[in-house]
């Protein structure tokens, strides 16, 4: 695409993050259509409290998904963390990751709790046979996100939208799961995601904000990246003898 705009973007767009000012900057911006979160993320906008935490964003945020993570690594207690983050909100998706730290599949665990009409986000899949086990234990009738780490497949060396595509036909008989491209690098990810024909792209809000650069003019962008270079050697007093 040589000129893109955003009105022509088909994909929902969700922003990434856990640091709530950010979280409620994207919140006012109506093209964000949900969110997403992690333990990691948590941690690192230093959350302390977990379900306090979550409460209030679910809070301030009532119209639109957000996804939030248990962060158990045994099946019995993700499904009691899942069933409870559940109780939260109508609009909360649990992210439940596609296997735990020994390397043992969440399926059946998936199928139980989508069974139960509990709407998830499968978390953590880079792989097209875990897209397929997942599609399988999901219910048809209940709505779920699978989340696709297309960003660290492409940090691999391997092209991701390989993989993106195979997934979106591994899905198509079950209409209610949607095809998330997590991880995404940079702003070109989201035109490729939705060429692609994926439901949802999921990005930080450093990504989110090149938004307003689409569609330059590349040659006044040329302009503007010669003059940032010229002032700040300007600023710098740089100096050649």
């Amino acid at each position: 695409m040589l000129n893109p705009t955003i009105d022509d973007l088909k994909i929902k767009l969700f922003a990434d993050g856990a640091d709530l000012a950010g979280i409620l900057e994207m919140y006012r911006d109506p093209k964000i259509k949900g969110f997403t979160t992690n333990p990691t993320l948590m941690r690192k906008a230093g959350v302390q409290n977990y379900e306090a935490f979550a409460k209030d964003l679910i809070g301030r945020v009532p119209d639109r998904p957000i996804s939030l993570e248990v962060f158990a690594d045994e099946f019995d207690e993700m499904e009691r963390q899942a069933r409870v983050i559940a109780s939260w909100g109508d609009q909360v998706n649990v992210k439940i990751p596609v296997m735990n730290t020994k390397r043992e599949s969440a399926a059946p665990l998936i199928e139980a709790l989508s069974k139960d009409g509990i709407v998830l986000n499968i978390t953590a899949l880079m792989t097209v046979d875990q897209v397929r086990e997942v599609g399988s234990a999901l219910a048809e009738g209940t709505p779920a996100i699978v989340s696709v780490f297309a960003g660290r497949i492409a940090d691999t060396g391997r092209d991701p939208t390989l993989a993106m595509r195979e997934s979106l036909k591994v899905l198509s008989d079950r209409p209610k799961a949607e095809l998330l491209w997590a991880s995404p690098r940079e702003l070109l990810n989201v035109f490729q995601a939705d060429e692609i024909g994926c439901h949802i792209i999921t990005a930080t809000n450093d990504i989110l904000k090149k938004l307003s650069s689409v569609g330059k003019d590349l040659h006044e962008f040329s302009r503007e990246t010669v003059e940032m270079f010229y002032t700040d050697a300007q600023n710098a007093e740089f100096e050649i003898s």
